[in-house]
């Protein structure tokens, strides 16, 4: 037993020595791995942050994946300098990757959507967006979904393959935003003193901007009134003030100027 226990010894003592180079070589590559890893991190993440367009969230992620891509090469490094053979290990990481993926179909699919998302910037936080059948006010992008706040306070998650595969409509994106009315009017109603009317609340209403200046011109015929389309202007976050606001301002100015808001009705000649 002493001899066999002397022999083992003696045997990992003639490995060391004749792997000494090896050790020493594997022992570098590692600390340079190290520090290489998390320079090429905090490169990505400084890109982010010196560009007020870019996302951090991505380039935090994408830091931590160029830092673990390296620290795995350089772990296939140190395996082949001990003359370890990495074909086969490199295909089994990627046969298992690959079945990984296939599992992970729809969660890489919202990753990848997300990742356009936080490049590309349709929306940001505090926008008020309308895409994958939710409106509301987005609250927060991450990698795989993305949080609204809806006007009665609910709080929807979004998956981003949803976002990113539909029409986007982003309500915050001008400084500035035209709110489109229609005001119906009878056809016997003076068309200029209809349009007057509606110019006066206009002016008179604080949220409603004079630069650009309110579009108000006579649309179409109905069968019972003359539409008339108004456009004011103001300023983005005002738009639904002015939106639920001004439809109500209107009607009471045309009762106050007996203008004649019609109904749809029907005539009915009766004959003996």
């Amino acid at each position: 037993m002493e001899s066999e226990a002397l022999d083992q010894v003696v045997g990992g003592y003639d490995w060391l020595v004749a792997n000494s180079m090896n050790v020493l070589y594997a022992i570098l590559i590692i600390i340079v791995a190290l520090w290489l890893a998390g320079l090429v991190k905090k490169l990505i993440i400084k890109v982010a942050k010196s560009n007020d367009k870019l996302d951090n969230t991505l380039f935090e992620f994408l830091g931590s994946l160029a830092r673990y891509g390296i620290l795995a090469l350089a772990g296939i490094m140190v395996l082949e300098r001990f003359g370890v053979t990495t074909t086969s290990l490199v295909a089994l990481v990627g046969a298992a990757g690959l079945a990984v993926g296939l599992a992970l179909q729809g969660t890489l699919s919202n990753l990848a959507a997300g990742a356009m998302l936080l490049m590309f910037r349709p929306f940001k936080v505090g926008d008020f967006i309308d895409g994958a059948g939710v409106f509301g006010k987005v609250e927060t992008i991450t990698l795989f979904t993305t949080d609204l706040s809806t006007f009665d306070q609910q709080h929807i998650i979004v998956p981003n393959g949803e976002l990113w595969g539909t029409k986007i409509v982003n309500h915050s994106h001008y400084e500035e935003r035209g709110v489109d009315l229609t005001f119906g009017v009878s056809y016997s109603t003076d068309l200029e003193k209809a349009k007057k009317a509606i110019k006066k609340v206009f002016d008179a209403h604080d949220l409603v901007l004079q630069e650009p200046a309110p579009f108000i011109e006579v649309d179409k015929w109905n069968e019972s009134s003359v539409d008339i389309i108004a456009r004011p202007f103001c300023k983005g976050e005002h738009y639904f003030d002015l939106r639920y606001s001004l439809p109500q301002l209107v009607k009471e100015e045309f009762n106050r100027q007996k203008i004649e808001i019609p109904f749809p009705h029907r005539v009915v000649i009766m004959q003996k």
